[in-house]
């Protein structure tokens, strides 16, 4: 159904007609997953990906065919037996070949294959995805021989042969360690949690008290230091970030280096990178260039920093923020070693409930997320915008502070729903305190995935129509005669198609619509963590036996 705006209605917001129950929602996404899978099927397999308006498969990764890998979890939830079974024969014939001029991507690797090979074994117990994880686990494993320990960028699977590439970003070099735990769980090897052992303490090592406790951008792999001051929970470092809390919730919650990493990264982000615009007070993190205090903020805004609402609510939704002591961990002592004006910053954090402060972080950069789909006249959000900085915009913290004093009115400030501004033909163009940067939408996942940790955490059906109205736009703009692609330009409706449908848009995008939609809580939020890739891994305890062989304290 095409949307349509009503410029004499209150909300400017592209209506749809509601489904007709949430559960019809899912089950019409998961008619969409199995159109998008069986074009690829159909057109595609065994490569990695489909070009829907060639009909064409593509190998952009290591071509063993990516898309099933991917979307295996997705069909174990969703229940598409026939899918998985044929999925699974393909698996059955994995042996991870590459010819010697071909490197696998080892940040890609391991979000994609193993992860999707690990949560497929979690929530079926199949020896051979077990098995298939193993191998690949130990093939891919020649990237850690760096002095520092932080993997190198690629290794070639028959050879064992790498790139030796001198330095690396941070989330291609801090984005396996959940993979590679659950890896040595399952599997009884200490070398796989060696490797992640090593990675962690260099993180902790490293000198980041210039960056305000904060892991940068940019990494030698010899020293294992940072290479540059650039500091961004987007592209080249989101992962990781997520990963620092996802780490700690998957081991039980007892590898308390990577928790105090995420308290000292979330802090960062809340006091020094956090900004409202000027006249929509919308919330966003911005990226920052500089050593601290001279953190220049870009201003800018990516999709992929839509992750970051999803994990804020659900850290303030399982860790005791409000009672850290519980933990052993003192909110001040986390600053200890960090420049006065940071310092400063965790004072004034202790005068909130950090619970709360989390939680409208959240909401309301998930409210900035969401209106980037709802200004655009396809109802799908631009892949980077460039935040206005005339007037000049403000952080959030500071405007936090005028709230408590009483000169702001109602909810926090950029806590609440922003009445969206689309640009309708023959009319002006309005305002919307932001001008769009990269036109493209790329069928990305990161925005309703924080929509259903909000709705999961709490209750709010708002979060669920506002996935609805983006399914809807999906379905209205992306859909071909084989699947889903990308478009050139969410600011022209229709738009031009591009052909290119990734992989996530099976793992990722799709499912977290349909948990979204589906009544059902599969993944209980303190029983399962999803990776960054969307593949669930069970929570587990370390066993005492297990504590020795791996040197686990």
């Amino acid at each position: 159904m095409v949307p349509f705006f009503n410029p004499d209605a209150a909300s400017l917001r592209p209506a749809y007609d509601p489904p007709k129950s949430w559960q019809d929602a899912a089950q019409q996404v998961k008619q969409a997953f199995l159109y998008s899978y069986h074009g690829y099927e159909k057109y595609a397999i065994p490569h990695d990906e489909v070009m829907p308006l060639s009909r064409a498969g593509v190998d952009n990764f290591n071509g063993w065919g990516i898309d099933f890998y991917d979307a295996l979890d997705t069909m174990i939830l969703m229940n598409t037996t026939e899918e998985f079974d044929r999925a699974m024969f393909n698996i059955q014939q994995a042996d991870f070949y590459l010819p010697p001029e071909r490197n696998a991507l080892f940040f890609e690797t391991v979000i994609r294959h193993l992860g999707g090979l690990l949560s497929a074994y979690a929530m079926t117990g199949h020896e051979l995805l077990l098995e298939k994880a193993d191998l690949l686990g130990r093939l891919l494993s020649p990237v850690f021989e760096t002095r520092s320990g932080l993997p190198y960028y690629d290794v070639n699977t028959v050879t064992g042969e790498t790139r030796r590439n001198p330095d690396g970003y941070l989330a291609e070099l801090a984005s396996c360690q959940p993979e590679y735990t659950y890896l040595a769980k399952i599997t009884g090897k200490p070398e796989y949690y060696n490797h992640v052992k090593k990675i962690w303490q260099t993180l902790d090592r490293a000198g980041t008290s210039q960056f305000g406790g904060m892991l940068p951008t940019h990494w030698n792999l010899t020293t294992g230091q940072p290479l540059d001051f650039r500091l961004t929970v987007g592209g080249q470092a989101d992962s990781a970030h997520e990963y620092l809390l996802k780490q700690y919730l998957l081991t039980g919650r007892t590898d308390k280096t990577a928790l105090e990493m995420y308290l000292r990264m979330t802090t960062h982000v809340i006091t020094r990178m956090l900004y409202l615009t000027p006249s929509r007070h919308i919330m966003y993190p911005s990226s920052t260039v500089g050593e601290m205090p001279h953190d220049n903020p870009a201003h800018d805004f990516e999709h992929l920093d839509c992750f970051l609402p999803g994990l804020f609510a659900l850290g303030a939704h399982l860790l005791p923020l409000d009672n850290l002591h519980s933990l052993g961990i003192d909110f001040m002592s986390l600053a200890s070693d960090l420049p006065a004006e940071n310092r400063k910053n965790y004072e004034l954090l202790s005068k909130y409930k950090l619970s709360d402060v989390h939680m409208w972080a959240a909401k309301g950069m998930a409210e900035a997320c969401t209106v980037m789909y709802f200004d655009q006249p396809t109802g799908l959000s631009p892949d980077i915008v460039l935040m206005n900085q005339v007037p000049t915009p403000v952080l959030w913290v500071k405007e936090l502070e005028r709230w408590k004093e009483g000169r702001w009115n109602g909810n926090p400030p950029g806590v609440d729903a922003i009445k969206p501004r689309p640009h309708l033909s023959g009319r002006k163009r309005p305002n919307k305190d932001y001008g769009v940067r990269s036109t493209g939408y790329e069928l990305r996942p990161e925005t309703i995935e924080s929509l259903w940790y909000l709705y999961r955490i709490t209750g709010e059906e708002k979060w669920r129509k506002y996935g609805w109205e983006i399914f809807q736009a999906i379905e209205a703009n992306t859909k071909t005669q084989v699947g889903y692609c990308s478009i050139e330009n969410v600011e022209i409706s229709p738009p031009r198609k591009k052909d290119s449908s990734p992989s996530y848009f099976l793992a990722e995008t799709l499912k977290y619509l349909y948990l979204l939609f589906d009544d059902e809580d599969h993944y209980p939020l303190d029983k399962w963590v999803l990776n960054t890739e969307a593949h669930p891994l069970p929570v587990f305890q370390w066993t005492q036996e297990e504590k020795e062989k791996f040197g686990i304290p």
